[in-house]
């Protein structure tokens, strides 16, 4: 048995050490690999993925990284905005942002293992740094720019579209640089996912909503009151004019009847003046003695009854039955 036990050892330390000595790469990842601690080589999946064969561990060690895009989601933060007025109780904002991220080639993974390490340490190193500069940028803008459904005069697309997109492009361009050249971390995208009012204002906004809406329906209800008195004094001039006009009217076809009246009086006049004149007379006696309640006791010699007795002849008839 013994003799068979040292060989048997010696052949499965061999495929132990030819089994560790094979390492594969895969295509969406880059390996770091080092030898006794010292970097020996970099592969890069797009060119360097396959079967690879070098030193056993624990002489030769492997470190793997994801040479895809990668995303971390930013703890949420409350930041104040720009307050030209002086309020600050609804100008605070809970910002909920993401980053994406890669490794861009073979040199800045080397790069990125010597200084990060870790896709976990390099969340941490990358978090406070955005988050500060977010900051910076949140505290530039005014309320209205974020919390809005007015458009941008300039471009015609939504303030809040604009005004995100302002913040993502001078996060990337004040970040981008100095992580690349100090980490070798390219970033990708910074976006905000979500704003709006903490939890611990949102009763006092909505407070100042309501008094804001009362506010605007008593304005409302007072710029009715006013057109209700001035569409009933404008309607009341009308009415004014109307009658004015009718009065004046009647008075005109007054005038006008009355003229006609003494047009055809004096034409009955012209035809027999002295039976006109004996109407007159009849319309003056009837004047004096038709109201019932006069009582007169005059002789029948007056003058005034010698009418009735002798009334007036009638006139030849004129030419054409007149």
């Amino acid at each position: 048995m013994k003799k068979y036990f040292l060989p048997s050892i010696a052949i499965i330390a061999v495929i132990a050490f030819v089994r560790l000595s094979f390492y594969t790469v895969d295509a969406a990842e880059y390996a770091y690999v080092t030898v006794l601690g010292k970097h020996a080589e970099t592969f890069d999946g797009v060119d360097g993925a396959g079967l690879k064969f070098g030193w056993p561990w624990p002489i030769q060690q492997v470190q793997r990284l994801d040479r895809r895009l990668q995303q971390f989601d930013l703890p949420p933060t409350d930041q104040l905005t720009h307050d030209p007025k002086g309020s600050t109780v609804d100008k605070l904002l809970s910002i909920e942002a993401y980053v994406c991220w890669k490794i861009n080639d073979r040199d800045a993974a080397d790069q990125f293992v010597q200084r990060i390490g870790s896709a976990d340490r390099a969340r941490k190193i990358l978090e406070p740094l955005i988050l500060s500069r977010l900051g910076a940028e949140i505290g530039e803008m005014r309320m209205d720019d974020l919390v809005t459904t007015d458009d941008d005069l300039a471009t015609g697309k939504k303030r809040v579209d604009v005004t995100v997109e302002t913040i993502r492009e001078k996060l990337l361009a004040s970040l981008r640089p100095d992580v690349q050249k100090e980490y070798g971390i390219q970033l990708v995208d910074i976006r905000l996912r979500r704003f709006n009012h903490p939890a611990s204002v949102r009763d006092s906004i909505f407070a100042r909503i309501r008094s804001e809406r009362n506010k605007e329906a008593m304005k409302h209800l007072s710029d009715g009151d006013r057109k209700a008195s001035d569409i009933a004094s404008e309607a009341d001039q009308k009415v004014r004019e109307k009658l004015a006009k009718a009065r004046s009217e009647e008075e005109t076809i007054k005038a006008h009847a009355d003229t006609e009246a003494n047009k055809i009086r004096n034409e009955a006049y012209s035809q027999d003046p002295e039976f006109y004149g004996f109407l007159k007379k009849m319309e003056k006696l009837q004047s004096i003695v038709g109201d019932s309640k006069a009582v007169l006791l005059l002789s029948t010699h007056r003058p005034m009854f010698e009418s009735l007795f002798t009334p007036p002849k009638a006139s030849a008839p004129m030419k054409g039955g007149k």
